[in-house]
């Protein structure tokens, strides 16, 4: 992969020239051609390249190419677009057309183009005039040209005789740069709170991000000595609110001029201080830009926020006869172009034109069945934002919603108006925010005196409603559209990680990664074994890891949530409500008040409140239904007085039926790998016997994954009277049919020996056993002896080889020879005549016996077979039996690179040298 920066670049065609001109496949008209001017005139002004093979994992590579070079370039805005984009058109090429994937990134003033190549360069040429059909949207795959006309600002399609290339580019969005304002003088009671120094942290960022300068007041606010920090990137310390497809990226707003807002700041101890910073682009002597970021602490925002107002000649502008917009003298100008910047203007307008001590303004779901708080000013904003209340029915409905209404006094009519209970209060009015007669938000202003609105203000706040209610709208649908290309983006990615493991606690741990922070604070997993068993709690995580161990001693003393299987987050108290009870006793305990003579303060009152904090906010519980059966519950939280947001709810549902059928999967293959390794073990002898006068070793590896049952086997096992049976075989194929001859063979032999039955009686009826399972009978190859040792140290071995591969004999001279003559092997015909053949192993010598995944190992065309086996083992003289098969193995795994394909077993036995003990 390549990436270069390329200043006063013109953009070229990255394909090859030569062959056939490029048929282009675009939209035409003038503003097409006029844009396709505009395009080609633009600078490149860097470049980045990669290519991907022709496997499904390189869809993934492909979108973190992207997604790490638009947001090294600060193209944060069209991330999520691109990385749609792409995965569609790299899916297309890896995986329909088959060929690798070139992807070109390439930068300009206006925004980004990307390319993708691939090598499949098959069309049809379309007869002229015709409509181009692109299939139908639920298609499994063909959807990346119809994404591209939906997403894209200009697309094409480009051939040559070799490749085939589909491009795109999207279009950066016009930045507004900072306004400036001044507030209304105010009484002293008036003025917001401080501490008794305010510090305000000077930062002073270069134009890569990195830390230049670092006052005495962010020393103190932060833990960090400026020497400690000087030089690194700020993202290392700054904890930026993420939420998916509308925030705006920390690379981003520190390259725009002005910029305001909150964020937090991660200390020397890892805690996460919440500041409100300003920062401020300029350049220096030398013309090089940098950015001076101002910050305070969160609660101390007054001494850097610059609330917007409207002068009163705004006002009055109108009165020359000079006509005005009703919306810009109601917003000013420029307006907001964010929906929360809108709203939150909207809010302190309404709060100033009617000389109110607070504002309201709540905006409809789409079924207008619920109102969900998006702004207030004078109010406690934090506690309240998106908090949802019912619109006809339910506790606290809000029901005055749909037409004006003015309360002179809300003692008198408790819960009129829910968001204003216990904010003291006592006069309101609220008007309804309409778009062609639907329903779409309210938006009220409150005093603390009783009867100080009538329905003058009513009107005034009404005519105000509908000249704002239009563009709250088109800026709401903006955003919802904005969040739902994230949310594309954001499943796609948590689909490839919960596809990729079928281990069951890297699925639950995914799980809490992809929640947190992105959808959560903090999140749970509980996970039902089946059904009559009990919730259990599997995994917590919290974006502070200090946290992780208050929330989990605090969730596994309360009931875990009720598995109901129906969809959807319903909201669950128990943990706001526990942590608060468990602060408020340790709090008295620590004050001497819960009883008892000592009135020490108890040490764990610090992490009891901390937790109380993290889960104080709204706790929702999701289902986690696979196959019809609720198998877990996923908890999501937030801290205290925060509430989550309709949209990331419902992505939260999307991904939880996604993990839920992940974590279902890894448990179904944990219990399939669990039961064949259970009846692997069955097939194998338990231990090998100790035998005098005779070393006796076996290695056996097992291919694959484990979720096979192999079919070879050995064993070795005591006869009668000093005599002892061993065996190694392999039985065709694997699987249940193969595990089930493997398990007959190996319990028959042991039978038919202790009768007393000559090697090759106990083959043939083993033969006829094996003929005896019908359509589930299998080939078997078999290597049998009974073995004996002898007074005079040597041991006497009797051989049956049928259709194995045959057992080698290492003499103590270093010569090897086979020590047997090959037989027909069984289950294949009725009659056998089988003899056995008699070795006798001198004192230092080995006898060698394997399954073929030992003499058929292959490294391309080249294989090890019997002559290679037999050359490894004349390197064995002199070494015990375990010696004698660890270096078989080791031979055998070194011949080739790529992991074994077949089972490999080795028996070893030798008998020691007379000067050995």
């Amino acid at each position: 992969m390549t990436t270069g920066l390329i200043p006063g670049e013109q953009p070229s065609d990255p394909r090859p020239t030569g062959g056939l001109p490029h048929q282009r496949h675009e939209p035409d008209g003038p503003a097409a051609q006029h844009d396709e001017n505009r395009s080609r005139s633009s600078v490149i002004t860097a470049r980045a390249a990669a290519s991907f093979e022709p496997v499904g994992r390189s869809v993934a590579s492909a979108r973190s190419f992207v997604r790490d070079t638009l947001q090294g370039w600060g193209f944060a805005d069209i991330v999520d677009d691109a990385v749609v984009l792409t995965s569609e058109l790299v899916t297309n090429a890896v995986v329909h057309a088959g060929t690798s994937a070139d992807v070109l990134c390439l930068r300009s003033d206006e925004g980004a183009r990307i390319e993708v190549a691939d090598r499949y360069p098959e069309r049809e040429v379309p007869l002229q005039g015709s409509a181009v059909t692109m299939g139908s949207p639920d298609r499994e795959g063909g959807r990346g040209l119809q994404l591209c006309a939906a997403l894209a600002g200009r697309w094409g399609v480009e051939y040559t005789p070799t490749h085939k290339t589909v491009w795109f580019r999207l279009d950066l969005p016009a930045r507004a740069v900072g306004t400036r304002a001044a507030g209304p003088a105010l009484p002293s009671e008036l003025l917001p709170l401080a501490d008794g120094r305010v510090r305000v942290a000077v930062v002073q960022i270069d134009r890569t991000g990195h830390i230049t300068a670092w006052n005495e007041d962010a020393e103190d606010l932060f833990g960090y000595p400026a020497d400690q920090v000087t030089g690194k990137p700020l993202t290392d310390f700054a904890a930026w609110p993420h939420t998916p497809g509308t925030s705006t990226g920390i690379a981003e707003a520190l390259r725009l001029s002005r910029w305001e807002g909150s964020y937090g700041i991660r200390d020397a101890d890892g805690r996460v201080v919440p500041v409100y910073a300003s920062h401020l682009r300029v350049r220096d002597t030398g013309g090089e830009p940098s950015t001076v970021c101002l910050l305070v602490r969160d609660h101390e925002r007054a001494v850097l926020q610059t609330p917007l107002r409207v002068p009163a000649s705004d006002t009055s502008s109108s009165t020359e006869g000079q006509s005005s917009d009703p919306f810009e003298v109601f917003i000013g100008s420029p307006a907001p172009d964010d929906l929360d910047g809108l709203l939150q203007r909207t809010v302190e307008r309404a709060r100033d034109m009617l000389d109110g001590d607070s504002a309201f303004l709540l905006l409809a779901t789409d079924d207008e069945t619920e109102l969900e708080v998006r702004a207030s000013t004078g109010l406690p904003s934090a506690r309240q934002r998106f908090a949802r209340v019912p619109v006809e029915a339910g506790p606290g409905r809000y029901g005055s919603a749909r037409m004006p209404a003015v309360h002179d006094d809300l003692a008198a009519v408790p819960g009129a108006v829910p968001l204003l209970n216990g904010t003291g209060m006592r006069s309101v009015v609220t008007v309804p925010l309409k778009v062609e007669g639907r329903l779409t938000g309210s938006l009220g202003v409150a005093a603390e005196a009783p009867a100080r609105y009538s329905n003058e203000e009513a009107l005034r706040l009404q005519f105000a409603a509908d000249r704002i209610a239009l563009a709250v709208e088109s800026a709401r649908l903006g955003e919802l559209e904005r969040l739902r290309r994230g949310s594309l983006s954001f499943l796609v990615e948590a689909s490839d990680l919960l596809a990729g493991t079928l281990d069951r606690d890297q699925t639950l741990a995914l799980m809490a990664q992809m929640t947190v922070p992105t959808l959560a604070t903090w999140c749970a997993v509980y996970t039902i074994a089946d059904q009559s068993s009990e919730p259990d709690l599997s995994y917590v995580l919290h974006e502070d890891e200090e946290l992780i161990d208050g929330i989990k001693s605090l969730l596994s003393k309360i009931p875990p949530p009720d598995p109901v299987p129906t969809p959807g987050a319903r909201v669950w108290p128990a943990p706001g409500e526990n942590a608060h009870k468990a602060a408020l006793r340790s709090s008295m305990r620590s004050l001497g008040l819960s009883g008892g003579t000592g009135t020490q303060v108890t040490p764990g009152i610090g992490p009891t409140l901390a937790t109380a904090s993290a889960v104080g906010g709204e706790t929702v519980v999701l289902p986690l239904v696979a196959r019809n059966r609720v198998i877990g519950m996923l908890t999501l939280g937030k801290p205290a007085d925060e509430h989550f947001r309709q949209e990331i709810l419902e992505l939260a549902e999307d991904l939880s039926r996604r993990a839920a059928l992940a974590l279902d999967n890894a448990r179904l293959y944990s219990e399939r790998t669990a039961i064949s390794q259970a009846l692997q073990r069955s097939l194998l002898p338990p231990e090998l016997p100790s035998i005098d006068g005779v070393e006796v070793e076996v290695i056996y590896r097992a291919a694959g994954e484990g979720n096979e049952v192999g079919g070879d086997f050995y064993d070795v096992f005591p006869i009668r009277d000093g005599a002892y049976g061993f065996a190694i075989g392999d039985v065709c194929g694997t699987g249940p049919n193969a595990a089930a001859v493997t398990g007959l063979a190996r319990h028959a032999l042991r039978l038919l020996a202790r009768e007393g039955l000559s090697g090759p009686a106990v083959l043939e009826r083993l033969n006829s056993a094996i003929l005896d399972e019908g359509a589930r009978s299998r080939f078997l190859t078999l290597l049998y002896g009974e073995m004996r040792p002898q007074e005079d140290g040597s041991a006497e071995l009797k051989v049956v080889c049928a259709g194995h591969p045959l057992p080698l004999r290492l003499r103590q001279d270093g010569t090897v020879e086979p020590a047997a003559e090959p037989q027909p092997l069984l289950g294949v015909i009725e009659d056998l005549e089988l003899y056995e053949e008699t070795v006798t192993l001198g004192p230092g010598d080995v006898l060698l016996c394997v399954t073929d995944g030992v003499t058929e190992r292959r490294e391309g065309t080249r294989m090890l077979g019997d002559d290679g086996l037999a050359d490894v083992l004349t390197t064995c003289t002199g070494l015990t039996a375990g010696a004698v098969a660890a270096r078989i193995m080791r031979a055998v795994e070194r011949f080739a690179s790529d992991a074994p394909s077949d089972d490999m077993a080795i028996l070893a036995m030798r008998v020691p040298g007379l000067h050995q003990d």
